[in-house]
């Protein structure tokens, strides 16, 4: 009798989940795959659908759009009138995706591995005036992160206004001694776990990706580091870390300050703006960059469009190096188009393994990918977890997003796109460096392995979630 009512009451929410991810779900292809797994194995499919399904963020979409439009009234630099005809042409894609001008006369670093970023971000924290906006994915209570808690904690004594923001899943080993330290010494630390939205074991699916620290509102950065001694290369089985971040000066700044302003806004139920300097001027001879933020809470996949965006546009060549390769349709039809038409596109990613499913997932796609003309590099010195796309000789991104379904619609992640053929030369460069410690795929699915080829093609069923 018992066995009886636990199917009946399985079958109903088996029945229940799949009504949802048909109504909800993001995409097609997401609602197919939670439908096969929730009608083949409904014991296991059921619990990871409460947690997993993106039907869950409806409510707090409208609630962030509400915290988009308290913010509206900050008076951001704007595109300025002699704005090049080109760069604005160039852009105009993602300004209209992120919502935000394209702005000129803005100074670039590009941070290569983890010393080069965190040495500027604490000589940036040392040197701070008036306050200091951080936010990371994974802050961790290692030598780094210590090192970085003793930064913000000295620039609180200097009479420096400290914010600090990490995510609830990134940061989950983050020991609550940690941020006692930090709010004590008088930086306001929000607990992760709380907050007017907080992230429920319901919405573990959706993450703030983000990597920003904001100092004075005239200096930036944002990439692919987090706050642990892992991306400093420490890790004894990934090695070296191979990672980007980019350093700003200029206006672009207070589009990266707006996004923190926001998540901070809608943690906390709390406004910035007014204790925030946003009059931060262009550098001479500067670049055309505009920011692009996207998350699970807008109107469009801005993730995913992003992307599309940036590979349809091209004519010569597409260099993307992300850590996952976990596309969606549109997106490798894009790639798959770019290279048809004759563009060089190259896809640079790990030979390591970090998380094991995303990684074997993308081995499902490189066939017909390398078929239209891809080149597909594994990068071998250590563990690369940059982010980053250069298109032709004038276009280049670099931030927080993978080219993956997650990045695409269930991470917050911030991108910043510039029009400028020397950045461009820069990005390129550097990839090209990175090339050199790659090896070219060239070996089909069927070739490999036995238990790759049964599992490349099973993980792909979770592509909507990977």
């Amino acid at each position: 009798m018992i066995t009886a009512i636990l199917g009946i009451v399985l079958v109903s929410a088996a029945a229940y989940c799949v009504w949802s991810a048909l109504t909800t779900a993001r995409t097609p292809q997401g609602a197919v795959a939670w439908t096969i797994f929730l009608v083949a194995a409904p014991w296991a499919a059921v619990p990871a659908f409460f947690v997993f399904g993106q039907h869950k963020m409806r409510t707090d979409r409208l609630s962030y759009r509400r915290t988009l439009a308290a913010t509206e009234s900050i008076g951001l630099p704007g595109a300025a009138a002699d704005c090049p005809p080109k760069a604005a042409e160039r852009l105009g894609i993602f300004s209209t995706l992120g919502g935000l001008p394209v702005v000129p006369g803005n100074a670039t670093e590009i941070l290569v591995d983890g010393t080069a970023t965190f040495d500027a971000i604490f000589a940036a924290i040392d040197g701070a005036e008036t306050y200091v906006l951080a936010q990371f994915y994974t802050i961790e209570d290692d030598a780094l992160g210590t090192a970085f808690a003793d930064r913000l904690i000295a620039a609180a004594a200097r009479g420096v206004r400290v914010m600090l923001l990490c995510d609830r899943v990134g940061s989950y080993g983050l020991p609550s001694s940690y941020r006692h330290r930090l709010v004590q010494a008088g930086v306001e630390f929000p607990d992760p776990h709380a907050g007017v939205h907080r992230t429920s074991r319901s919405r573990i699916n959706f993450r703030n990706h983000r990597k920003t620290v904001v100092v004075d509102g005239r200096w930036a950065t944002l990439g692919g580091h987090n706050v642990a001694d892992t991306y400093l290369g420490l890790d004894p089985e990934l090695g070296h870390w191979r990672d980007t971040h980019l350093a700003l000066r200029g206006p672009v700044v207070a589009q990266l300050q707006l996004g923190f302003v926001q998540d901070w806004h809608w943690h906390t139920g709390t406004f910035l703006y007014d204790a925030l300097d946003w009059t931060a001027g262009p550098v001479p001879g500067g670049v055309d960059a505009v920011t692009v933020p996207m998350g699970p809470t807008d109107l469009h996949d801005t993730g995913a469009l992003f992307f599309f965006a940036a590979i349809t546009r091209a004519r010569r060549r597409v260099w993307i190096a992300s850590p996952y390769v976990v596309p969606d349709v549109d997106t490798l039809s894009a790639l798959k188009c770019a290279a048809l038409a004759g563009c060089d596109v190259c896809i640079l990613m790990p030979a390591r393994i970090d998380h094991y499913l995303p990684w074997l997932a993308a081995f499902a796609y490189f066939d017909e990918m390398r078929a239209a003309g891809v080149r597909i590099f594994r990068y071998e010195d250590g563990f690369m977890h940059q982010k980053v796309v250069l298109v032709d000789d004038d276009l280049a991104a670099i931030g927080t997003a993978n080219l993956d379904n997650r990045s695409f619609r269930l991470n917050f992640e911030t991108m910043v796109t510039i029009a400028d053929e020397g950045f461009a030369s820069e990005v390129a460069e550097m990839l090209r460096a990175d090339m050199a410690h790659a090896t070219l795929l060239d070996r089909r699915l069927e070739e490999q392995r036995l238990s790759m080829r049964v599992g490349a093609r099973l993980a792909r069923l979770l592509a909507p979630v990977l």
